[in-house]
């Protein structure tokens, strides 16, 4: 019996690459009230790996989970949306 491995894949842009190899990508989204029915913003700050030191302030990019690289970082820079 084989473990179907499933990896999570989010959008977010990239807000700080002053670290060699990591990337901090703040990702976005729509959470819903539970009285007042409204929607607001909630973001999060994942710790992404970004092997060629490549992507920079702004960009938005992939991010997908991977296996514990270190203490914070468990996901991975995937690919490139769109330059800032």
């Amino acid at each position: 019996m084989e473990k179907k491995i499933i990896k999570r894949t989010l959008k977010g842009t990239v807000v700080s690459d002053k670290m060699e190899k990591t990337r901090i990508v703040s990702v976005e989204r729509l959470k819903k009230h539970p009285l007042y029915k409204k929607y607001y913003k909630v973001s999060r700050r994942f710790k992404a790996h970004d092997e060629k030191n490549q992507y920079k302030i702004g960009d938005k990019v992939f991010i997908e989970s991977a296996r514990p690289l270190s203490k914070d970082k468990k996901w991975i820079i995937k690919g490139l949306i769109e330059n800032k």
